[in-house]
């Protein structure tokens, strides 16, 4: 028998320390290759690190709790056969034994992507965990990813929370179009109604599941259920401690000085505009019907995700990053999307956005709900993005000034669509309108292409059609 030292590695992202959260074997079990020993916290995500080595686990050096830095010596197994030493990642992580950072990036990816737990709708009963903001949970469905190994500048991806700056331009005027019809009557018992009235859910885009076309309470249930989650159903006692002190460390800490190193060095310009948004609201209702679409997620947060890529393409200076020496445009999306955690905000982002489909942006949009639902978000998903939406309409906002992702010159904010009075060919009517607010590196976005870009992402929204051209 030999012994094999397991130390702390470093996952692929350069991180200097993390937390030993929680321990997943004890001295004396039997492990196997790729069995996780430990979860760690680093400044970025919860990660699951398995083992190298087949054998016995002797003694725990670490424990729970604590913060300790890379190739720190953790556990030791007692192995029959020799192992390396493991000072370097893991052997369930071969290749970034040797590969550069930007590949042993996705190579953390891809196995992430692997390891993901994809589960049905949540039980009633359970406690929500992660969600993208405005992009609730979903049934189980597959991921199919295109790659490509674009030069990305890495960069911290953590989206701290919104100050407000004065715009220094205002949007274009917005294009002119004819209206639509609203949606039909549809099908509901008066308690599903009453229910749907309780809930703050709008039945005319509900997807009906009944034997007759009719909506169900689940149907109301699942609609309602994506907000439910930030909305405060109770009130809590006062606790019996005066104070309570949370440790700065992990996400909140990085959040902490990314939202300090974002505010601090890139000057923030702020615009918004007020959209009709009843097509899309329309164009939603219908994919959530159509059979291509079948058990996946679909929000007006994936009309947003395909508006922003439109117009990327036609304004790339929004997807840049600004550096001492030189602007560095990036002629593809790595999309970031904000998603709340109970352990703080995060922003993974989606890889090569702009090669994918509508349903593959579904697909992906919802297994970043699930992966970060689940806690199985890695720091390689979290980096490299290149442009961020944070959609605050699920917390019932209008709008706000996000601050920008560090290394980003663009992020995009979706307020909430609700009815309101809207003028049509000189009638007032009800439409469905949202506010789109932004923030650009001034820096490397001048107004006139702050302007046109949000004008652009506006008129998707107003008018999803123009996705056709």
């Amino acid at each position: 028998m030999s012994l094999s030292k397991f130390t702390l590695p470093d996952v692929g992202e350069g991180l200097t320390e993390a937390e030993i959260v929680s321990w997943k074997v004890a001295p004396g079990d039997t492990v196997e290759i790729n069995q996780v020993l430990v979860e760690i916290e680093t400044a970025k995500s919860l990660v699951e690190l398995p083992s190298p080595y087949v054998g016995v686990v002797g003694e725990i050096l670490v424990d729970e709790g604590t913060t300790v830095d890379v190739g720190t010596l953790i556990i030791t197994i007692e192995s029959g056969v020799d192992a390396p030493q493991a000072a370097t990642p893991p052997a369930a992580f071969p290749e970034l034994q040797a590969a550069p950072s930007a590949a042993r990036a996705e190579v953390v990816e891809a196995t992430a992507d692997a390891q993901a737990t994809i589960s049905d709708e949540k039980p009633a009963d359970e406690k929500p965990g992660a969600m993208l903001v405005g992009h609730g949970s979903s049934a189980t469905m597959a991921t199919r990813r295109k790659r490509h190994n674009p030069q990305a500048v890495a960069h911290e991806t953590m989206s701290p929370p919104p100050v407000h700056t004065e715009p220094a331009v205002a949007a274009e005027p917005l294009p002119v179009l004819p209206p639509k019809e609203s949606v039909g009557p549809v099908i509901a018992k008066p308690p599903i109604r009453k229910l749907a009235k309780d809930l703050g859910v709008d039945l005319s885009f509900v997807t009906p599941t009944g034997p007759i076309g009719d909506i169900t309470r689940d149907d109301v249930v699942r609609e309602a259920n994506q907000a439910s989650v930030f909305r405060n159903i109770q009130t809590p006692e006062w606790p019996q401690s005066r104070e309570e002190r949370i440790p700065v460390k992990g996400v909140r800490k990085a959040i902490a000085q990314a939202m300090v190193s974002s505010a601090f060095t890139a000057p923030h310009v702020s615009l918004f505009v007020d959209v009709d948004a009843t097509r899309t609201m329309e164009f939603v209702k219908r994919l959530k019907t159509s059979t291509d679409f079948a058990g996946v997620k679909v929000s007006p947060l994936l009309i947003m995700a395909k508006a922003m890529i439109w117009a990327v393409r036609r304004n790339p200076t929004v997807n840049s990053t600004f550096t001492d020496e030189e602007i560095i445009i990036r002629h593809y999306v790595n999309l970031g999307i904000a998603a709340a955690t109970p352990r703080g905000l995060i922003v993974p982002n989606i890889k090569e956005a702009q090669d994918m489909s509508l349903l593959e942006l579904a697909r992906s949009l919802e297994q970043l709900t699930i992966t970060a639902r689940d806690g199985k978000t890695q720091p390689a998903q979290m980096s490299n993005g290149t442009i961020t939406i944070t959609n605050i309409g699920v917390f019932g906002m209008d709008t706000g000034t996000p601050i920008l992702n560090s290394g980003e010159a663009g992020i995009v904010a979706l307020g909430t669509i609700k009815q309101k009075p809207w003028v049509v060919d000189g009638e007032v009517r009800a439409r469905y309108v949202t506010t789109i607010g932004a923030s650009f590196d001034h820096r490397v976005v001048d107004g006139d292409v702050a302007s046109r870009f949000l004008a652009d992402v506006a008129s998707i929204i107003e008018e999803p059609a123009l996705l056709l051209e």
